[in-house]
């Protein structure tokens, strides 16, 4: 028995931090865990920087309701979801991720959750678990299921390893030159057949 676990961004819709940072004019917010495997230190210098410029929720949420699903996306996803269990196992957070849930037809997203002040300012952040995407196939392992695995960062690596069948999709030249033993693709049709022969289909 097998659960599909899959990252969001860059895999199923445009990076968050990279849009809000086009939006805003602040460079320094397009640096994601391609570039940074430091997952906690790289959301503690967006906070900083969000706290410096007063950006607070209100303003990502209002990029994140322009941001649609990469092209193909929805349809890769329905198609996947018609033979298979889908979990999205991100390392986003539920004020960004649900809103985007809803263009992708509503699949079960495991994420984390942002702390919010009255102000409306972002304060801090809860990882729903540590190692949370290498933590969520162990898990799933334990309930007696193999997982695929799809991702295209740093954070998505231990989650690709432990599972059955690990694909980076639209990854860097880097992550993928360092990581020779995974699977890699650039297309849904690509990825969809890697899927369908490890499930036999």
């Amino acid at each position: 028995m097998y659960i599909v676990c899959s990252d969001l961004e860059g895999i199923l819709v445009p990076e968050i931090w990279v849009a809000f940072a086009e939006e805003s004019g602040i460079p320094e917010l397009k640096i994601t865990t391609r570039e940074e495997p430091d997952y906690d230190k790289l959301m503690k210098y967006r906070i900083n920087i969000l706290r410096e410029k007063g950006y607070g929720i209100k303003e990502i949420q209002d990029t994140i309701s322009g941001i649609d699903p990469l092209p193909g996306a929805k349809e890769f996803l329905d198609e996947l979801r018609s033979f298979a269990q889908v979990v999205i196992v991100s390392d986003t957070f539920t004020q960004f991720g649900m809103p985007l849930m809803a263009k992708l037809g509503y699949p079960t997203l495991l994420c984390n959750e942002l702390v919010i002040g009255e102000d409306g300012m972002i304060e801090d952040f809860n990882m729903r678990i540590d190692r949370s995407k290498y933590s969520t196939v162990k898990g799933f392992h334990a309930m007696g299921y193999d997982t695929i695995a799809m991702g295209d960062s740093y954070n998505d690596l231990e989650m690709l390893k432990e599972s059955k069948l690990g694909i980076l999709f639209r990854s860097t030249d880097t992550i993928k030159a360092e990581n020779p033993d995974l699977l890699s693709c650039e297309t849904y049709e690509d990825l969809m057949g890697y899927i369908k022969g490890a499930l036999g289909l």
